[in-house]
């Protein structure tokens, strides 16, 4: 079947805003390697504004350090595609918007940048429900550059939709 015909982002987006609706929830993102793609998706469905309240491409560390108050000793510590620097993300995110929930991305997409540690496809995920405990993991996805940015938001909206059914 196309994709056409088929749109599983699409699908898990309409699940993701019902949840968030239900709970009068709203939702920000914040972005690194997918360069706004979450958001897009996000706001792709009518009637998005219900529930979306904002998103954050923080694709340098300056920016990840100004707009959500990343801190430097994380990011020299750590680095950008760190566990810990996306649950600053997501803090940063919540405290700067009028959201309820927070996602965050940041990963090596390719095709350079990748490192023994980190090779190309590594994205690290932050989700947090306000005043929550951040949930964060970290996931290796193959392909090219394109094909690792939509896994990211794939998987993104996936755990989003599994921690917002889990309350």
């Amino acid at each position: 079947m196309s994709e056409a015909l088929v749109d599983p982002v699409g699908e898990l987006t309409g699940r993701c805003a019902r949840q968030l609706c239900r709970r009068g929830f709203r939702l920000v993102a914040a972005e690194s390697c997918t360069g706004g793609w979450l958001a897009k998706v996000l706001t792709d469905l009518p009637g998005s504004s219900e529930w979306f309240d904002r998103g954050f491409v923080t694709y340098s560390n300056q920016a990840k350090q100004t707009m959500l108050g990343v801190t430097s000793r994380t990011l020299q510590r750590y680095g950008a595609v760190s566990e810990a620097t996306v649950a600053e993300m997501t803090q940063g995110a919540l405290r700067e918007s009028g959201a309820d929930v927070a996602v965050a991305i940041s990963g090596v997409a390719g095709p350079g940048g990748g490192s023994e540690e980190k090779p190309v496809g590594t994205v690290c995920f932050a989700w947090q429900i306000k005043e929550r405990e951040v949930i964060v993991g970290r996931e290796w996805f193959g392909g090219d550059r394109k094909q690792v940015r939509r896994q990211a938001v794939v998987h993104a909206l996936k755990q989003l939709e599994r921690i917002l059914g889990n309350g």
